[in-house]
């Protein structure tokens, strides 16, 4: 089994990657939940829906968010009637989150309502929520104001300086179902290139996760979401750099030393690699931009080599 801590469009990229070189009974990913967000009554869960869109073949992969072939009947209706509109949900993805709230109000958990939406849309992994209970990260702007993730990232379009994030819940959370065990029991660990903070520090915040990967330090393979010492997409290189890290690879490896124990990262960022290995952590070079399904797919067949031992990668059929 192959176990993926995954956050946003980086990591949903190499889970599609993995997915060429994985039977999907034998891939696991951990989804972040921080970015939910309660819109017009309707639970949303952009990681989540983000990862089950990619590998379900139904991403929008030129806007990088949301349903491919979209239509926005209801978004361009409700413009006009003056409603909330900066948040913006297709027709498509709008009946994913309609069925999620239908399900959590019938009693279901985020579990499983995640599982029944990741066998209806067709996609090839388990996805499970980081936890059943509410974590929302949440950021303290340089002028002293907290906002939510969402406004920060959409409204805001993270082009304003933070001070501190906080993961709003998560002291009193638990890891939801499987999570632990998916952690313990697979035979290679990998941190996706995601942002450490946003996307990976709310899951690394739920009691529990954290402990579990470094008792299995030497199977975790992180992946930099830096080359060049800047972020492929989104405000990792930024947001390390506002919060006292350096805005590179070897930063990353500081970051994840107590967990991961490699690091895959770009060749770009080759002169990292004596800081990264000075941090405790292997650092392994390769092609790290996935810009197309074979170039996902040739940095998780890395992924799985890295490490104290390699992990075969069989043809999924």
């Amino acid at each position: 089994m192959i176990c993926v801590l995954a956050g946003g469009v980086g990591a949903a990229r190499l889970l599609r990657g993995l997915a060429q070189l994985v039977p999907p009974s034998e891939l696991v990913a951990i989804g972040n939940t921080g970015d939910d967000l309660v819109l017009h009554g309707l639970h949303v869960s952009p990681d989540l829906d983000t990862v089950a869109y990619t590998l379900a073949g139904l991403a929008d992969e030129a806007q990088g968010w949301g349903r491919r072939e979209e239509r926005w009947t209801v978004m361009e209706e409700l413009e006009r009637l003056g409603g909330q509109t900066w948040f913006r949900l297709g027709d498509r993805d709008l009946a994913t989150h309609l069925y999620r709230t239908q399900r959590l109000a019938e009693g279901a958990t985020l579990t499983e309502v995640t599982a029944e939406l990741v066998a209806r849309l067709g996609a090839p992994l388990r996805l499970l929520p980081m936890s059943d209970d509410p974590v929302r990260t949440r950021l303290t702007l340089a002028d002293g104001r907290e906002v939510a993730f969402q406004e920060y990232f959409v409204a805001l379009r993270h082009q304003v300086p933070v001070r501190a994030v906080r993961y709003l819940g998560a002291e009193a959370a638990q890891p939801a179902p499987g999570v632990l065990r998916a952690i313990a029991e697979a035979e290679r660990i990998v941190v996706a290139p995601s942002n450490p903070i946003l996307s990976i520090g709310p899951v690394l915040a739920v009691p529990g996760v954290r402990p579990a990967l470094a008792a299995r330090r030497d199977d975790v393979v992180a992946v930099s979401p830096l080359i060049g010492g800047r972020a492929v997409k989104g405000p990792a290189d930024r947001l390390l750099a506002e919060l006292g890290h350096d805005a590179s690879s070897a930063a990353v490896a500081r970051f994840y030393a107590e967990l991961a124990g490699t690091l895959v990262l770009d060749h770009q960022d080759r002169d990292d690699v004596a800081a990264v290995q000075a941090a405790g952590v292997r650092a392994v070079l390769a092609p790290t931009l996935m810009s197309d399904l074979a170039r996902a797919t040739e940095l998780a067949r890395v992924v799985l080599a890295a490490g104290p031992a390699s992990v075969p990668t069989p043809d999924p059929a």
